[in-house]
């Protein structure tokens, strides 16, 4: 089975509450989006992308550790650091997801990849 796959850049965007608990995977994935445009790259980090491998249990909550499948880190040490830091942190603040019971029952112990990029902001002219 292959995992479902995100990707997402960072963008320095507000995240939206979800009043409604996640039913369907465009759902999961908005509230996974959410979490991951949050993470601010540090600066020097810039087109770095990491993809993250985790599994959700049916409650919603996070079942073991996320683990980095793919990492491509542009910078200094302590720019790597950082950003792999603060894209680890967004997710786990993350957990437990607002989800229904019957969208947990259909992904609980699926593996799920997030990726997650650091574009460089454009600036205005």
């Amino acid at each position: 089975m292959r995992p479902l796959i995100l990707t997402l850049p960072l963008l320095l965007a507000a995240t939206s509450a979800h009043a409604e608990p996640a039913s369907t995977l465009d759902g999961l994935w908005q509230l996974l989006g959410s979490c991951a445009r949050a993470v601010e790259g540090p600066e020097g980090s810039s087109g770095s992308e990491v993809t993250v491998l985790f599994s959700i249990k049916r409650d919603g909550s996070l079942q073991g550790q996320p683990r980095i499948a793919y990492s491509r880190l542009v910078g200094e040490d302590a720019a790597q650091k950082a950003f792999l830091a603060e894209v680890l942190g967004g997710i786990a603040r993350c957990f437990p997801l607002a989800i229904t019971d019957r969208l947990g029952g259909a992904i609980a112990g699926r593996p799920l990849r997030l990726r997650v990029t650091n574009r460089a902001r454009e600036r205005r002219a």
